[in-house]
């Protein structure tokens, strides 16, 4: 696998940060997630692959602890806000003053400089920062955030992940480490590149819920069936609008130009009334194998059962029967290998990380007296 020896000190947060360390995982790296002493037994259930030391970062000698880790590691995730690790003595002046090829990821909501660089937030709330939230909801109403993918996940965790292998690629020139400055406000802003450099093209100049591709063209929206299913249809190209219009049974020339925008509401509600009239697995019927860009919208469930995500393995199956998405991109030589196992506990790998990394067994053992880790290990069943 590409990050095969890269290892990885994860500070355990929420979703952003698990999430591009299971990205690491995925594809070699060794991660090792420095939970939270006292935080129970289970961990983020973005954990596949990741190994568990749980540890007292609030106390000083739990940060000697993690400076040991990071004098030896590549990469050190921190998800906290500004000045946090600093108060910790754990910032990157530090640990890279230790181990000048350390690269220091922080992955933040609004970054590690500016007014709201020390406020707390959601995704929701960079998502409103970034702009990119005043253009995603429906005609005359509110906007609406969809899920946190953009900005946790997209913005966050996936520019983070990007930001990190950008980093190992330099060093192997330079032979030194660097500072990553990962947040979702301008991850989110950059995944709008787009929306950004196409503002006066005609794609955005209608109200929000108005445009051709936020739900307002008939031709680029989701339609209910008879079954209380939903049909995606997106035929935007002249060429793909007519074989929707053939596949739905209605004549193009009994019907108003494609793009006679002050025909989509009526026209919206034409295609609704044919598409309520059969089901999900009826249109499919007619629309599978055509370019007419109309697929079904289906449930997690259904997607991991669909024919066509079959056929590539799109999802995995862990140890425990858990489905999930299978890592990607695919590389033809050296893809992801997600590991199948269950995901480790808080503390589960405390006493083998340490010894990996350099602790006597003595050391190890005064820092469970004193509580400065916690172990946790499986109870066999008999």
């Amino acid at each position: 696998m590409p990050l095969r020896g890269v290892s990885v000190v994860e500070l355990a947060g929420l979703a952003p940060g698990p999430f591009c360390g299971m990205v690491l995982a995925d594809f070699g790296a060794q991660v090792v997630r420095v939970d939270r002493t006292g935080a129970g037994g289970d961990v983020s259930r973005l954990s596949r692959g990741k190994r568990s030391l749980a540890l007292d970062l609030k106390r000083p000698r739990g940060a000697a602890v993690l400076r040991r880790l990071c004098a030896r590691a590549d990469v050190v995730l921190e998800p906290f806000r500004h000045g946090v690790m600093e108060k910790l003595q754990l910032g990157p002046e530090i640990l890279q003053r230790e181990n000048p090829k350390l690269i220091y990821a922080r992955l933040s909501g609004f970054g590690q400089s500016g007014r709201f660089s020390k406020l707390a937030g959601h995704d929701i709330n960079y998502l409103a920062l970034s702009g990119v939230l005043s253009l995603i909801g429906r005609s005359g109403e509110t906007p609406y955030a969809p899920l946190n993918l953009v900005a946790d996940f997209g913005g966050g965790g996936l520019m983070c992940a990007l930001g990190i292998v950008l980093a190992l690629f330099e060093r192997t020139r330079s032979g030194r480490g660097q500072v990553i400055d990962a947040n979702m406000v301008e991850g989110a802003a950059y995944l709008s590149s787009f929306l950004w450099k196409t503002q006066n093209s005609g794609l955005w100049e209608q109200p929000r819920g108005e445009n051709v591709l936020d739900g307002g063209a008939p031709f680029y929206t989701t339609y209910r069936t008879a079954d209380g299913g939903f049909m995606a249809v997106g035929a935007i190209e002249p060429q793909f609008y007519n074989l929707l219009i053939n596949g739905l049974g209605l004549k193009s020339e009994e019907l108003p130009h494609q793009m006679d925008t002050n025909q989509w509401p009526e026209m919206k509600k034409k295609f609704a009334d044919v598409f309520a009239k059969k089901t999900k697995a009826e249109w499919c019927a007619i629309f599978d194998g055509t370019d007419a860009c109309v697929t079904p919208v289906l449930t997690l469930e259904e997607a991991a059962n669909h024919g066509h995500n079959k056929d590539r393995g799109s999802f995995v199956t862990d140890r425990e029967q858990g489905v999930s998405p299978r890592p990607a991109p695919l590389l033809s030589n050296t893809p992801a290998n997600p590991f199948s196992k269950r995901d480790p506990l808080v503390g589960e790998h405390s006493e083998e990380i340490l010894r990996e990394f350099g602790f006597s067994q003595e050391e190890i053992n005064q820092l469970k007296s004193d509580k400065i880790i916690e172990c946790r290990k499986i109870k066999a069943n008999i």
